[in-house]
């Protein structure tokens, strides 16, 4: 099997099951006809950077780094209203300029916002470039980003 169908195997299991330990995830990658090594688990969870986070009953089970926490997207809002200094369109494209150093962490952001429209970020120092996967979704991306800086 190759590794990235595993991969996406491993990321089915912890969507849908709540896995607490990496041999509980070799048990249910085995019931799947998947036979793995523990340091395979480990170099999978390592690479599709799986954290372990507190479920509400309070056990912890992976998940994917989008989802640790409720209120992590509240905080990324507060981080990108705080450092983005403005939003520009250019053709196909959003332009943003923010304080220095601050583009790659709003950039990773917006990405773990999930938009619709933006095919992809590519951040430098200070500045980000948002492209945008259709002409006609550039007005509606572009007033989404300005909403998320009131």
């Amino acid at each position: 099997m190759k590794k990235y169908t595993r991969q996406r195997i491993i990321l089915d299991l912890i969507e849908n099951i709540e896995i607490e330990t990496q041999e509980e995830l070799g048990e249910h990658l085995l019931k799947r006809g998947i036979e793995i090594t523990q340091a395979t688990i480990s170099r999978d969870i390592k690479e599709l950077r799986l954290v372990k986070v507190l479920t509400p009953e309070g056990k912890y089970k992976y998940a994917t780094m989008d989802s640790q926490h409720e209120g992590i997207n509240e905080r990324l809002i507060n981080i990108f209203r705080s450092s983005v200094l403005n939003v520009n369109k250019a053709e196909g494209i959003i332009v943003i300029k923010t304080l220095p150093g601050a583009a790659q962490v709003c950039a990773s952001a917006l990405d773990n916002f999930k938009m619709e429209g933006i095919a992809g970020t590519i951040a430098g120092d200070d500045t980000i470039f948002i492209a945008i996967s259709h002409r006609d979704m550039v007005d509606k991306t572009f007033k989404t980003i300005q909403g998320l800086l009131k």
